[in-house]
């Protein structure tokens, strides 16, 4: 138990509860309303074993960088309290289920699986070659809603799928922003690591204001979404919510002054991601 405790603290598994939202607005707008009872249980689980790979496979890969930074040195993996056996067979666990869960939810979900697990292990290399890995990553979690989508309608290629690129492209913008905002932490130290990012390629105040850039593009994408679909006024007070939480998100970082860093990217994350999908059960209910 205190090994699956620790592996459990080391991939953050209580943040998944922000990550699920994702996926559960991909699904609600596939079904129109309610989904069959399967294909949520077997969205979630796939949506959980997705996250927790993805987390696993990047503090493996990123041991070695975090024992050098002051910031994440008492890692679990650094400091010796989950081996790294543990941590591999963890993410072994976590693409077996995320492959049964696939596998579950129909052929096209299988189809597209392999690319998915590019995405969901790749990114953790990504800060190696390209300061665009803070949008790598909002692709990968704007994986979620899609997958959803694609377990309810199995399509995604066709005029009718349009909502789940909206939702691609939504989420990108929202995590990559995000990303912008937790990266400036690490910028110095991406420097003397010759990692790159984009805090570190352009500077703070640079990062900042192109992730305010990336949060209003995200509330212009929602408010198209809303409006091609028709969406009710749920979704619409949710989405203007939304908005002024980005607000309060942006006001709390500055470039001299970062404490509040992690209030504004952790919380203010899964208030948004919430929100959004309250107000699109509200959307469908009315």
């Amino acid at each position: 138990m205190k090994a699956v405790r620790s592996f459990l603290e080391l991939i953050k598994f209580e943040h998944t509860i922000f990550a699920l939202p994702f996926s559960y607005l991909g699904m609600l707008l596939a079904a129109h309303g309610w989904p069959t009872w399967p294909q949520f249980i077997w969205i979630t689980l796939a949506m959980a074993a997705a996250r927790t790979l993805a987390m696993a496979v990047n503090r493996l890969v990123d041991r070695h960088q975090d024992g050098l930074n002051p910031r994440t040195a008492r890692r679990p993996l650094v400091t010796g309290a989950i081996s790294t056996r543990t941590a591999w067979v963890g993410s072994a666990i976590s693409g077996g289920v995320l492959v049964v869960s696939a596998w579950a939810l129909g052929p096209l979900p299988m189809i597209l699986l392999p690319a998915a697990g590019l995405f969901l292990i790749g990114y953790s290399y990504t800060k190696r070659f390209t300061w665009l890995s803070h949008f790598i990553l909002g692709a990968t979690d704007g994986l979620a809603p899609v997958g959803a989508w694609v377990a309810v309608r199995g399509s995604l290629f066709t005029p009718n799928d349009l909502p789940a690129w909206l939702l691609l492209i939504t989420v990108t913008l929202w995590i990559g922003g995000f990303d912008l905002v937790y990266a400036c932490q690490d910028a110095t130290f991406d420097r003397q690591q010759a990692l790159h990012s984009i805090p570190a390629r352009f500077g703070i105040p640079a990062a900042l204001r192109l992730s305010v850039i990336c949060h209003i593009l995200t509330v212009t994408v929602l408010a198209g979404l809303a409006i091609m679909l028709h969406l009710h006024w749920p979704f619409w007070a949710a989405t203007a919510a939304s908005a002024g939480l980005f607000v309060w998100e942006h006001r709390l970082v500055k470039p001299d002054d970062l404490s509040q860093l992690d209030r504004a990217f952790f919380n203010m994350n899964s208030y948004i991601s919430v929100t959004l999908l309250v107000g699109m059960l509200g959307a469908i209910l009315v």
